[in-house]
């Protein structure tokens, strides 16, 4: 319980800190914000915001983790230890397009092969490394089973899983950048789930199977391998995106940008995938679901028919030209994403017991 304070409030603190320090390096830099020409009119002032803001909380949380650690005398584990690479490594993929968006004048970034090619390299390692490393009772931090609460059904085999952890680990970091196209949304947004997986990852660690001895239904139990530290890396990653939330929301001081989306979505994969959550993701992230979904949908109708659903894709831009203003759009949305949350833990709980 120690580590998973500790790991919140000293996240929250560096980004607190931190960020305005790097607002003033990018600034004085002049890696400022490229708005696209057929977005929203009212987006055009945003032009030169400081932008890669996800080194921000990147780094606080990797410190964060650490020095809880420190503080309370605990190894680090496998799981713990892969989550922060999927999101550091989502994350550098960002970085590089970031940067090349702002340094080379190019609007678009990475190419979209390179970029991919990023994701899949960082995606594969990950899929790969987390069926490794088995503890005494032969778990490892990912399963080949496919989960919702806890794992069910038969095994998919490696090579399958590789392929389903890819799938999850590119729609999660699509659709969290996807989202980021208001001040704090996605950011607001993402507090919320990683929330909601430090009290899943607590929950699991208090009823693991590896206690089985003194539970009073075993039956009900947990079978993840290091429960308690995803709930660290879950707090770390909570309390940092709230720091940067001070200075992300409207008027927004910084963007995340994809250094930022890409890191948040793995980090959010990476997290589902060890805690035995997968399917149970798209409800606790439901908000980054529907606004992928909103891109779907529309870019499908206008190649099928010649029109468009929405007035602009993503869903959130469609609402903007109704008339609707950034932080109201913001604010629903975020109530969206708290019911979302809401109705996840509350499946994840009623699971549980229902084996009892």
């Amino acid at each position: 319980m120690r580590q998973i304070l500790f790991a919140g409030a000293i996240g929250l603190f560096l980004t607190l800190i931190g960020t305005p320090l790097l607002i003033k390096l990018l600034a004085r830099k002049g890696y400022g914000q490229f708005i696209r020409d057929d977005g929203p009119r009212g987006h055009a002032g945003k032009k030169g915001t400081p932008t890669m803001g996800g080194i921000s909380f990147i780094l606080a949380t990797l410190i964060a983790y650490a020095l809880a650690k420190v503080i309370t005398g605990e190894d680090p584990t496998y799981s713990g230890v892969l989550v922060l690479f999927l999101m550091a490594g989502m994350g550098l993929v960002g970085f590089l397009d970031d940067y090349i968006k702002i340094v080379k004048q190019r609007s678009l970034g990475l190419r979209a092969k390179a970029k991919m090619a990023g994701q899949l390299i960082v995606g594969i390692a990950f899929a790969i490394l987390s069926l490794q490393f088995a503890d005494v009772r032969g778990q490892t931090p990912a399963s080949d089973r496919l989960s919702f609460i806890t794992d069910f059904g038969w095994s998919i085999g490696p090579v399958l899983f590789v392929v389903w952890a890819l799938f999850m680990i590119l729609a999660m970091s699509n659709g969290v950048n996807l989202t980021d196209g208001l001040d704090g949304l996605a950011t607001g947004a993402s507090v919320m789930v990683f929330g909601a997986y430090t009290f899943i990852g607590l929950w699991q660690f208090q009823e693991s199977c590896a206690n089985a001895l003194t539970l009073t239904n075993p039956n009900a139990c947990f079978e993840v391998r290091d429960p308690l530290d995803l709930a660290v890396v879950a707090s770390a990653l909570m309390g940092a995106c709230f720091g940067f939330l001070w200075w992300n929301t409207s008027p927004a001081k910084i963007f995340m940008g994809d250094t930022g989306s890409l890191a948040l979505g793995g980090a959010l994969a990476g997290l589902a995938i060890c805690s035995r959550t997968e399917l149970l993701l798209a409800l606790l992230g439901g908000l980054f679901v529907l606004i992928t979904m909103s891109v779907v949908i529309q870019v499908g109708s206008f190649k099928m028919t010649g029109k468009r659903v929405f007035r602009m894709a993503p869903l959130q831009h469609h609402f903007e030209l109704k008339g609707w203003s950034e932080v109201l759009v913001v604010v629903r949305f975020w109530i969206i994403q708290g019911m979302c949350v809401i109705v996840g833990l509350g499946l994840f709980y009623a699971g549980w017991a229902a084996d009892k």
